[in-house]
């Protein structure tokens, strides 16, 4: 087994929707291309958009009550964290912020041992098929960790065990530029203890002090800030209330090409700082924040 490297990379993002179709359309209009259809065998369905930097967004929605009902009964905390989101904040938003690990059995010990984990790893398999119809199986090992006080967002570290050996390049091309996740924002009243507890997830060494302040990772970065330096920054309140996941950082190619395809589509989007800002609409999760490049 190899042994993870720490601060763990980013992998994904999860986008809990209540319909994959208003999904794909939101995010087809804002220049991603879209995965076809994934089915989990625990009754949940993505459509995921790819970079090409191997990170990935993740809409995820119900594509079968019962079985999720079924796999929640038996422990599966991946779909009961995802319910208890839907329950608590609706069916659009932001859930998840997942790490990438070569062994998540090592970060499962490592999660008990902290106190932080609420419940079993998960394995599981499913089908993919890339842009040409291609088909292929990818396999996955999940460690999840939460955090106290934080309550329905949740954290996990995500092995690839099978990887599909189809051609992924068509799926990671996007009309917008788009080339890699540069990272995330969360918010939180009090942001010492959040950003101290998600270093603890990543294995990372948290920065000192207090207020604003990024927690950098091999590939991105997540900065944790409270409500009012969210709205001080980026000029609107942060969609997800006074703690949780609020927005998406995206790195592009080139910010005018995106931002005339944002508009030319009757996009809303304003200039911050020298990014280009896209509020949260349905099928998109979160703000997303579109920059050049977007070095981690």
């Amino acid at each position: 087994m190899s042994v993870a490297a720490y601060p763990l990379p980013l992998d994904h993002l999860v986008l809990p929707t209540a319909d994959l179709a208003t999904a794909s359309d939101r995010l087809s209009a804002l220049g991603f291309t879209v995965a076809p259809t994934g089915t989990h065998p625990f009754g949940t369905v993505n459509r995921c958009v790819y970079f090409a930097d191997g990170c990935f967004l993740e809409p995820l929605a119900i594509g079968d009550r019962g079985r999720c009902a079924a796999a929640i009964a038996e422990g599966n905390v991946f779909v009961a964290r995802d319910d208890a989101f839907r329950q608590a904040r609706g069916e659009e938003g932001f859930s998840a912020i997942v790490f990438a690990t070569p062994d998540a059995e090592a970060e499962h010990a490592r999660y008990v041992s902290g106190g932080i984990s609420p419940g079993k790893p998960l394995s599981f398999a499913r089908p993919f098929v890339d842009a040409d119809g291609q088909a292929g199986e990818a396999s996955f090992r999940l460690a999840f960790a939460t955090i106290a006080g934080f309550d329905e967002p949740f954290f996990f570290a995500c092995q690839r065990i099978g990887v599909p050996a189809v051609d992924r390049s068509a799926l990671e091309a996007h009309e917008n530029g788009a080339r890699r996740l540069a990272g995330a924002i969360v918010i939180a009243d009090d942001t010492d203890p959040i950003r101290q507890a998600i270093a603890t997830i990543a294995g990372a060494a948290a920065p000192p002090g207090a207020g604003p302040a990024t927690l950098a990772l091999p590939n991105a970065a997540i900065e944790v800030m409270r409500p009012d330096d969210y709205r001080r920054r980026f000029g609107a309140n942060p969609d997800c209330g006074r703690s949780g996941f609020a927005l998406i950082r995206v790195g592009v190619d080139d910010i005018e090409v995106t931002r005339a395809l944002l508009t030319s589509r009757t996009i809303v989007n304003r200039i911050v700082g020298n990014g280009v800002l896209v509020p949260r609409a349905a099928g998109q999760g979160a703000d997303i924040l579109f920059e050049a490049g977007a070095a981690s």
